[in-house]
């Protein structure tokens, strides 16, 4: 039987962490399955579990300087719920598993959870979203792609607890998502694409690529997106090729249960190409 702690606030929880090491539970729908050890067996916590839920501190969605914080308990359904989130990021989010989940899920934990295949985590990188880490006597601020460093690790020490997510509040005039899986519901990604660009007086000013579940990590480059800033619509499309070939060597997919290395690489850049072809 393993220890539960339900406390008030943040500063208490954050002062538990000072004293002992925890497994944190949110949502617990990634964290659960990852810890069942079968049918009717309870699953293996190692650790007391500090239940973080409720902690209103950790649920608020608001703007400040221009950008928007997600508290990393607020659920999905709240993310889809909010009046400041984008579009193209509730659309996203819309797509992840099934309604009962997104009502427990939390966008921390399937940040935390560092997969590749996160269905979150193409949007925060491309829109380089930083989250925010509290410990008891120290705060810090990271970038995405700094915070998770491999797949399923991440660079949180034992005494911190994620507390925020914060992006840019800014929405693009063109925006691309398609998600493959095994069906439309409840699907595990196979390759996800999320494309976005602003457009004026018919040239790019701004572009952001970004897959899921095609190589190690979310494979987004600010080196090629630079390289077709300022390019006018017609001529992006006359390049498409040539930008395939530099995603190309970034995309380093493998086979598992849910597809096949060669299909997520030929899906891939046929999404890419997709996008850059009808950016309108």
């Amino acid at each position: 039987m393993v220890d539960g702690i339900h406390l008030e606030n943040l500063e208490q929880a954050l002062d538990i962490l000072s004293k002992q090491q925890c497994t944190i539970m949110a949502g617990g729908t990634d964290l659960m399955v990852q810890r069942t050890r079968g049918f009717a067996i309870a699953p293996d916590f190692d650790k007391p579990l500090l239940f973080i839920e409720h902690l209103k501190e950790l649920k608020k969605i608001y703007v400040e300087d221009n950008e928007i914080h997600i508290g990393a308990c607020a659920i999905l359904t709240d993310i889809i719920d909010s009046d400041i989130v984008p579009e193209i990021f509730k659309d996203m989010i819309r797509q992840m598993a099934s309604p009962p989940t997104r009502n427990m899920a939390t966008i921390a934990g399937n940040i935390c959870n560092a997969s590749p295949a996160g269905d979150t985590l193409p949007y925060l990188y491309a829109v380089n979203a930083k989250v925010v880490l509290r410990s008891k006597e120290n705060n810090r601020t990271l970038a995405i792609e700094e915070f998770i460093t491999a797949p399923k690790k991440t660079c949180i020490n034992s005494d911190e607890i994620l507390t925020d997510i914060i992006i840019p509040n800014k929405t693009f005039s063109y925006n691309y998502y398609r998600k493959l899986g095994q069906r439309k519901g409840m699907s595990l990604t196979k390759v996800s694409l999320l494309g976005m660009a602003d457009i004026n007086d018919n040239t790019i000013t701004d572009i952001r690529i970004a897959l899921g579940s095609v190589a190690a990590g979310i494979v987004h480059s600010t080196e090629i997106e630079k390289k077709m800033i300022s390019s006018e619509v017609e001529e992006l499309k006359q390049i498409s090729e040539a930008i395939l070939k530099q995603y190309d060597g970034l995309i380093r997919p493998i086979d598992d249960a849910r597809s096949t290395a060669i299909y997520r690489k030929k899906a891939s850049l046929r999404l890419i190409k997709d996008f850059l072809e009808n950016i309108v």
